[in-house]
């Protein structure tokens, strides 16, 4: 690993997950991670954009839980045998990193109907293509129309999800549990342990999704200890 920071903690600033919470995080600037390097920070609750690895240390609040799924116990629920179903005619692509033009017209569509938000091509491959650790990519097709993308860092014991975008003229196919579902089993057919969703938030509709999939393992941020779905303690 190459450092190009000192870890370094955000000023105070409003929770962008639940209203009326404020929010800090820890973050730092590096480059270079080894597989080995990356595990033990995912391990951590660390999460990155490009060189930009973070973690929130907000003053009484827990509420950004990271999670996990067991690749070797992934439990699929009736919802999601329906999604797959829905899904059955797309083909999914694993590569390596590579910008396409593609890629990044579904992302700036994504951004826009989904968030309201108008993305320019710098700050998207800052994010995704500036690569600090192992890297892939997902491409999803629709015969041959790629429909949808995911980003994901590749540890020495797992895959994480750093981020997924799909076309919205496809919002019916539940394209995003498809992807955890597609990519969960990519990470089990390497090899590896888990496949990191990030961090779940209860009390956030666009997060709370995160939970409905099993067997999950959660991070309790005062341990540092990861525990079994059913094992895991909110905090009060």
């Amino acid at each position: 690993m190459i450092l190009h920071s000192d870890m370094q903690t955000s000023p105070e600033s409003d929770c962008p997950y639940l209203e009326g919470r404020k929010w800090r995080m820890n973050y730092f600037f590096a480059s270079q991670l080894t597989a080995d390097e990356l595990d033990i920070l995912l391990a951590r609750g660390w999460r990155k954009f490009g060189m930009y690895y973070f973690r929130p240390v907000c003053d009484g609040c827990e509420e950004c839980i990271p999670i996990r799924l067991r690749t070797a116990e992934l439990n699929y629920s009736k919802s999601m045998k329906r999604a797959l179903r829905r899904c059955a005619e797309i083909t999914v692509r694993f590569n390596e990193l590579e910008y396409s033009d593609a890629i990044y017209e579904i992302y700036k569509k994504h951004s826009e109907v989904r968030f309201g938000k108008v993305s320019s091509e710098s700050d998207f491959l800052h994010s995704f293509y500036t690569q600090s650790c192992p890297a892939i990519q997902s491409e999803y097709y629709l015969e041959d129309k790629l429909i949808a993308a995911g980003f994901l860092d590749a540890s020495s014991r797992a895959l994480s999800s750093i981020y997924f975008v799909y076309d919205t003229d496809f919002s019916d196919f539940r394209l995003g549990t498809f992807s955890v579902l597609r990519e969960t089993e990519y990470a089990l057919s390497l090899g590896l342990d888990y496949y990191y969703l990030g961090y779940y938030v209860r009390d956030n509709g666009s997060m709370a999704y995160k939970n409905s999939f099993h067997v999950n393992e959660k991070m309790d941020w005062s341990s540092g200890r990861w525990f079994h779905e059913d094992d895991f303690v909110y905090c009060k």
